[in-house]
C-alpha cells in the first residue's frame, strides 16, 4: 500500500463552512472499537447493578456533577495503598481535587506548553524524522513511544534517570495488566513482575528526580509535589499516573492518526495545507472517532437523578457507572449524520462541546494534558506526512489494555 501526496486541493478559508474531504466514505471508518454495539440502549442497568451510559448528555451530566467519584484505573485499590497520605490527583474529589488541579494547571496551559515544550517537541521530531530518512523502514509504534515518553518526562520532571531506557521500563510496567478481581497463578506472577518493574522505575527514574528537585526545584510536577511534602510512594504514584496519561494515550493516537492519513490521501493533503486551527480540528475529529480510552468508570457517592427521552432515572448511591466513550462520541443527536466517519467540518450540536467530545474526558477530571497531546502529535504528523513516498508496509496489530480500557497498536511498519 503506497499513499503519496497528490495535487493539493483548494480549501475554503473557514473550516466550519467546508465539507468533508472524503465524501465517498459514508460508512464505518472506525478501526479500534473492541466490541462496538451502537444499537445498544442509551441507558441500562444490568443484573449486577452496574449502570451503562451511552448517551452524551447524560454522561456529561454525570462527569460534571458532584455525585460520582472515580472508579476506574484501579481507584479503589490505589486509595488503600499503605503510607499514602496525599491521594493522587486522579482519584481526588471535591474541594481538595479542585485545589490540586488549580496548583498543577500551570504546567499544562496552552501558552506554557508552547513556551516551554514546543522546542523540545520539535527537536525530538527532528531526531525521529532523521531516523526514518536514514533507515527508510521503521516501526512507528516504537518511535511514537520515544516522543511521548520524552515529552511527558519533561512535564513531570523525570529527567535525571540513573540509566537510559525509561521508555522500556514504563512500557514493561504498563504491559503487565493485573486482573485484581480473580487471582490465579498467572495473575500472581504478573503481580510480582509488575512490582519489580515498578521498583525499577522508582529507583532508576523517580528517586533521582526527587533528589535533584529537593536540591533545586524546577517548573514541573515533581517539584510541585516535593514542595508540598509528598512522600516517595505518593510521588511514584503520581508519576505512574501522569506517565500513563502522557505516554500510553498519545503514543496510540499518533499511530491511529497516521493510519487514517496514509489510507486517506485526500484527508492527508487537506491536513498538510491547513492552518494550525484546522489541523487541530482534524486531529480532534480523528480522536473523536478513535478515543484511546474507551470507558470511564464512576461510582455514585449519592443518588444521581436524570432524564432521558422523557423518562426519569435514579442511580442509587454506591452503584458503579460505566460510561461508553465510543458511543457517546457517536451520539447522532450531537454529531449528526455519519457519526462513524471522519469529517473535520463536522458541526457539533450543543454548547461548548469540544471537537474530540469525550475523548479527553469531561468535568473536573478532564485530561489536563489534552493540549500537549494534540500539539506534539501535530508537530510530528506535519513532518511525517510531508515525507515523499511515505506508505504503510504493515498495518498495526490491534489489542486492548484492560487496566485503562484502551487500545494498543503495535508493529506498525511504515517506509519511504
Amino acid at each position: 500500500m503506497q499513499t503519496q501526496p497528490q495535487t493539493k486541493p483548494t480549501l475554503p478559508d473557514n473550516l466550519e463552512s467546508a465539507s468533508c474531504p472524503v465524501v465517498e466514505h459514508t460508512n464505518n471508518q472506525q478501526k479500534t472499537a473492541r466490541k462496538p454495539d451502537y444499537a445498544a440502549p442509551a441507558i441500562e442497568c444490568d443484573s449486577e447493578g452496574t449502570w451503562h451510559i451511552r448517551d452524551f448528555k447524560v454522561a456529561r451530566q454525570i462527569l460534571r456533577g458532584s455525585n460520582a467519584h472515580q472508579a476506574g484505573f484501579n481507584a479503589e485499590l490505589i486509595t488503600k495503598v499503605p503510607g499514602m497520605t496525599n491521594t493522587p490527583i486522579l482519584y481526588l474529589e471535591g474541594k481538595e481535587h479542585n485545589q490540586q488541579r488549580k496548583h498543577t494547571a500551570r504546567f499544562f496551559a496552552p501558552k506554557v506548553v508552547s513556551d516551554n515544550y514546543r522546542r523540545l517537541m520539535e527537536r525530538l521530531v527532528n531526531e525521529i524524522i532523521s531516523e526514518i530518512e536514514r533507515k527508510r523502514r521503521v516501526d512507528l509504534s516504537k518511535l511514537s513511544l520515544k516522543l511521548a515518553v520524552r515529552v511527558a518526562a519533561e512535564v513531570v520532571g523525570l529527567t535525571n534517570s540513573r540509566l537510559p531506557g525509561m521508555a522500556k521500563r514504563l512500557e514493561a510496567f504498563f504491559e503487565g495488566d493485573i486482573n485484581t478481581s480473580k487471582w490465579t497463578p498467572k495473575t500472581l506472577i504478573n503481580s510480582i513482575r509488575g512490582q519489580m518493574n515498578m521498583a525499577s522505575f522508582f529507583f532508576l527514574d523517580v528517586k533521582p528526580a526527587i533528589k535533584a528537585r529537593k536540591r533545586k526545584p524546577q517548573e514541573d510536577v515533581i517539584s510541585h509535589l516535593v514542595t508540598h511534602d509528598y512522600n516517595n510512594v505518593e510521588i511514584l504514584t503520581e508519576c505512574v499516573t501522569y506517565a500513563a496519561a502522557g505516554m500510553a494515550t498519545t503514543r496510540e493516537f499518533i499511530s491511529v492518526a497516521t493510519w487514517h492519513f496514509l489510507e486517506q490521501p485526500e484527508l492527508r493533503q487537506r491536513y498538510l495545507i491547513a492552518s494550525e486551527k484546522e489541523r487541530y480540528a482534524i486531529l480532534e475529529e480523528i480522536l473523536r472517532l478513535e478515543p484511546v480510552v474507551s470507558h470511564l468508570y464512576r461510582r455514585a457517592s449519592s443518588e444521581i437523578t436524570f432524564e432521558h427521552n422523557g423518562t426519569s432515572y435514579t442511580i442509587p448511591e454506591g452503584a458503579k457507572i460505566d460510561l461508553y466513550i465510543y458511543n457517546t462520541n457517536a451520539d447522532k443527536e450531537i454529531v449528526g449524520e455519519q457519526p462513524l466517519s471522519i469529517c473535520p467540518a463536522r458541526e457539533l450540536q450543543g454548547t461548548n462541546i469540544p471537537q474530540a467530545m469525550m475523548s479527553f474526558g469531561d468535568g473536573h477530571h478532564r485530561c489536563p494534558g489534552s493540549y500537549i497531546a494534540i500539539q506534539e502529535s501535530d508537530i510530528l504528523l506535519q513532518r511525517l506526512l510531508s515525507l515523499d513516498n511515505l506508505h504503510i508496509v504493515r498495518t498495526p496489530d490491534l489489542s486492548w489494555r484492560d487496566l485503562i480500557s484502551s487500545y494498543e497498536l503495535r508493529n506498525f511498519v511504515i517506509a519511504l
